[in-house]
């Protein structure tokens, strides 16, 4: 189930994010990309609806996808 941004406060939406950087490593290339940084990124690309938040039922987390793969898995399901 996604989760829209607008029912989530600033705060809440940063410590998600964060959890999602720390658990993902994210990599970034070469040169070293503050955590701030790292934060304004996804939170365009929720914005911009290229990732969305998702609520898994079965596994009782939020995750950050991208819209592709979120896709991809809504139409195997069935």
């Amino acid at each position: 189930m996604i989760i829209p941004l607008e029912q989530l406060s600033n705060e809440t939406l940063v410590a998600i994010i964060e959890d999602f950087i720390l658990r993902e490593g994210t990599e970034y290339g070469a040169e070293d990309v503050s955590q701030q940084a790292k934060i304004e990124q996804v939170k365009k690309q929720l914005a911009q609806g290229n990732a969305v938040l998702v609520y898994s039922e079965l596994h009782e987390s939020v995750n950050i996808l991208p819209s592709e793969q979120f896709t991809a898995g809504m139409e195997e399901e069935g």
